[in-house]
């Protein structure tokens, strides 16, 4: 079977529309995309995972309400922070209420070098699909066929579906990935 990430070409403005249309593949390829980047935050605050997920569900229950009310779409990758920092916030401080009382053994020790490293590689995949979504059509096809399908499709199938010469995948592939690397670079800045 082969998984397919989300379709990158719709930006977040697409996706909100489509939603507030009721379109589910719409609001599945938004969960999918910012996913990580909100599971990231509760662990960033340190929450057992079963927190974490109450804390990632909330969000998108939040949003899901909240989504005719939502003015600025360009601000919807910092709302989603905010309210997974806010749910996190709550649970972090309910969960340190119920140490101080006893009725709680804490099951977690310090684990913030590896949190960090979480956060910063979520925050990282999502500045590369944003990238990504910044290619010109043919290149975004090529990457996410090459290197983001499991198994990755081959040279042959790649070139048949894009109406290319199969000897000219690796040469595109190269200047495909030349501008997705000025891409992410923008986006570091």
């Amino acid at each position: 079977m082969i998984r397919r990430i989300p379709d990158t070409t719709w930006t977040d403005e697409d996706l909100v529309r489509a939603c507030r249309a009721g379109d589910q593949t719409a609001w599945g390829a938004l969960v999918d995309k910012y996913k990580k980047l909100v599971y990231s935050v509760p662990a960033r605050y340190q929450l057992p995972p079963e927190e974490a997920a109450d804390v990632f569900q909330g969000v998108w229950i939040d949003l899901y309400r909240d989504l005719d009310r939502l003015e600025r779409v360009a601000g919807l990758r910092a709302w989603l922070v905010t309210a997974a920092a806010r749910r996190s916030m709550l649970h972090k401080k309910r969960r340190q209420r119920l140490l101080k009382s006893g009725d709680l053994d804490p099951q977690f020790p310090d684990g913030a070098p590896f949190v960090d490293r979480l956060f910063e590689n979520a925050q990282r995949e999502q500045k590369l699909r944003d990238s990504i979504g910044r290619l010109p059509e043919r290149c975004q096809r090529l990457v996410r066929m090459l290197f983001f399908e499991h198994p990755p499709r081959p040279y042959s199938e790649v070139a048949r579906e894009l109406g290319l010469a199969e000897g000219s995948i690796g040469f595109i592939r190269g200047r495909c990935l030349e501008k997705l690397r000025k891409q992410f670079e923008q986006q570091e800045e």
